[in-house]
């Protein structure tokens, strides 16, 4: 009976993230329009709301396209990896007192295993399809991963020792003082390496579609393509909830819901506002100056540690 109670409690939780998700697609569309000041569509605001549903419909059924040289095996698990990888962590959110599924003492060391597992998608992705571009994409993707995985799990280090738990619950509860102040160049350095964990703009040179014609995705459409899709928006949904419950204080439902939203609009608004850079920067700006801010946060909140 237990084990069906968690079943269902998944499913409504997975059909919620889904909604949210079309709900985030749908403000980045508007405020890039917006932001770039284009008339876009003439239609109402309820007609529009369709469309995006409309889109993704059209990815579902749309006939699909397979490269000939594809491993099928890695070609067809690839999208599904991303999706699982990108939805799993949800369960171990908190909103107030409770997770949405399951509580674990070692919560925290648990999304970091994910946020390790999830470039094994895009990895898969790039090395099945048979096409040069689609490689390319995949390996800016990994190396792009192993060095922002240093200063981002070095920020969440700082904030272990502070609140002496790897529990997101009992870190979430600790905050009487919001951690982002106390701590707030790891939230920098945290903030900067999700951007570019999320493959997002100035960092989405694993995806640039006028050099390598959309990198790792370059080879799939239809279904698998949505797929990758949606796993890319679970996951600003995902960094941007962690963002909050690590550095943003205590919360309800509502109040975490407004934060969250903040982080992703704060993402909209880079996305519009800043150019791609190359990836070679990117890396050298992590090894001068992320990593080592990162380091320096560590000893900070050591030293105060210590004393207090």
């Amino acid at each position: 009976m237990q084990i069906l109670f968690i079943f269902l409690k998944s499913l409504f939780l997975i059909l919620f993230l889904i909604f949210i998700i079309f709900i985030i697609f749908y403000l980045e569309r508007k405020f890039l329009r917006w932001f770039g000041k284009e008339k876009g569509s003439e239609k109402k605001e309820i007609l529009e709301i369709f469309q995006v549903i409309s889109d993704f419909l059209k990815l579902l059924f749309k006939k699909e396209i397979f490269p000939e040289k594809r491993d099928k095996v890695l070609y067809l698990f690839a999208p599904l990896i991303s999706v699982i990888f990108s939805f799993t962590p949800f369960a171990l959110i908190p909103i107030g007192k409770k997770p949405l599924i399951q509580d674990m003492n070692i919560s925290l060391l648990f999304v970091i295993l994910i946020l390790s597992l999830s470039i094994y998608g895009i990895i898969f992705a790039g090395i099945s399809s048979g096409s040069k571009y689609a490689l390319i994409g995949s390996l800016r993707a990994s190396l792009n991963f192993l060095t922002l995985q240093i200063p981002l799990i070095l920020s969440i280090i700082g904030i272990i020792i502070q609140a002496e738990s790897f529990s997101l619950r009992e870190i979430l509860e600790k905050q009487k003082v919001p951690y982002i102040f106390p701590q707030f160049l790891g939230f920098l350095v945290f903030f900067i390496s999700s951007l570019a964990y999320l493959k997002r703009t100035p960092f989405d040179f694993s995806v640039a579609e006028f050099e390598i014609a959309g990198g790792y995705k370059a080879e799939y459409s239809g279904t698998k393509y949505a797929f990758f899709l949606l796993s890319e928006y679970a996951e600003i949904l995902f960094i941007s909830s962690l963002i909050t419950i690590l550095y943003l204080g205590k919360n309800n439902f509502f109040s975490f819901l407004l934060k969250t939203f903040m982080i992703i609009f704060i993402f909209f608004w880079i996305r519009a506002s800043l150019p791609r850079i190359k990836f070679e920067h990117f890396i050298k700006f992590s090894w001068k100056y992320l990593i080592p801010l990162s380091f320096l946060n560590l000893i900070i909140v050591s030293i105060f540690k210590t004393i207090k």
